[in-house]
């Protein structure tokens, strides 16, 4: 909750961090580790730094925003309270008689994600990784580039003289 109600874009990100982290405490808790950590490695270790970095990188206005006030904070707070409710509630109805069978055939496991992610989706593994690359090439362009660079960039003329 505190994501979308925080007032600063850096705080908002650090806060992402957390959610995620329980995002990742909720696979622990569906015995699935492997994915648990992944979770953490890319998403909390990857996709927050790229956040990061592309506030830094883009001058984005880091501070209270203007049009951010206690009339639209409230009711966002307590819809999100009402959804959290909801899902717990649901959470703790929808596995409550359920017990997790160790002895099965581990779902969440390095060798099962390793096996499905290389054999049967090595395709589009591939092409994200090209694209990733093609995304990682283009943000290390931007950002040499000088801020004069920029603004002669198709900018036609506004004003009259």
């Amino acid at each position: 909750m505190l994501v979308v109600t925080t007032r600063n874009l850096v705080h908002a990100t650090l806060w992402l961090v957390v959610t995620l982290g329980a995002v990742a405490g909720v696979y622990l808790l569906l015995a699935a580790e492997f994915v648990a950590w992944v979770q953490v490695l890319i998403y909390v270790g990857a996709v927050v730094v790229l956040l990061l970095f592309a506030l830094m990188l883009t001058h984005a206005p880091t501070g209270p925003q203007p049009g951010l006030t206690a009339a639209r904070v409230l009711p966002a707070a307590v819809v999100s309270g009402l959804v959290a409710v909801l899902l717990g509630v649901t959470v703790v109805a929808g596995f409550h008689d359920v017990r997790i069978d160790l002895d099965a055939a581990v779902v969440g496991s390095a060798e099962v994600t390793g096996e499905t992610v290389f054999r049967r989706w090595v395709l589009p593994f591939e092409v994200l990784s090209v694209l990733l690359l093609a995304a990682l090439v283009g943000a290390i362009v931007l950002s040499r580039l000088r801020g004069d660079d920029l603004d002669g960039i198709d900018h036609p003329d506004v004003g009259g003289a």
